[in-house]
């Protein structure tokens, strides 16, 4: 009862009044979408529209210079607004320098696990990008890139029709976690389908 109510004085002192963050990060422990919520109301980021998920480790460097889109999905990526470099040629080389840039993520973008986007980017709308990619030039709409530096390897359109016909031939295929407008958890239902699927009666 008393962890109940801390983790709602928590997340009101956080979203609502941007207090005792570290705390409310440590205690609640926020998912994906809560997380894109209060970086949306307190992040400083230039924009963000509305059913964003943002995994509590993306690193932001610099907010005021990233804009995203709705419906952007980040997950343990980083997001470089400036060259780090530059303080250290600048000594180096006596002459004034800088290398910063804008991010800006469009609609409907999934950025994977360790991901790096340089400053000076643009992605999508309808786009993603592989997991450890390094972005270092815009990702055209409707595009999947991978790789260091990332480049493109198909189009978007094309994976979700292959995706669905997958997906549709799954024993889950019609379990309501997979409707478009589900936001919550797998239940033990579907746990237990995936696993007899995996590794057979073993798994279940």
């Amino acid at each position: 009862m008393l962890t109940g109510l801390l983790r709602r004085v928590l997340r009101k002192c956080a979203l609502e009044h941007n207090r005792l963050v570290g705390l409310y990060r440590r205690v609640c422990r926020p998912n994906n979408f809560e997380w894109a919520e209060y970086l949306r109301r307190h992040g400083g980021l230039h924009a963000m529209g509305e059913h964003c998920a943002v995994v509590p480790n993306v690193v932001i460097t610099d907010p005021p210079h990233v804009s995203i889109g709705s419906n952007v999905s980040l997950s343990g990526c980083t997001l470089f607004g400036h060259g780090g470099g530059i303080p250290m040629l600048k000594r180096a080389y006596g002459v004034p320098l800088d290398k910063v840039g804008k991010i800006v993520i469009h609609d409907n973008v999934f950025i994977g696990h360790q991901a790096i986007v340089m400053p000076g980017v643009s992605i999508g709308p309808n786009a993603m990008v592989g997991a450890g990619s390094i972005v270092t030039r815009d990702v055209p709409p409707n595009s999947i890139v991978v790789g260091a530096p990332a480049r493109k390897v198909g189009d978007l359109d094309e994976y979700v029709r292959r995706l669905a016909a997958e997906t549709a031939a799954l024993p889950w295929g019609r379990h309501p976690f997979l409707q478009p407008d589900y936001s919550g958890p797998p239940d033990a239902a579907l746990h237990a389908m995936r696993m007899k699927h995996f590794f057979g009666d073993e798994g279940a």
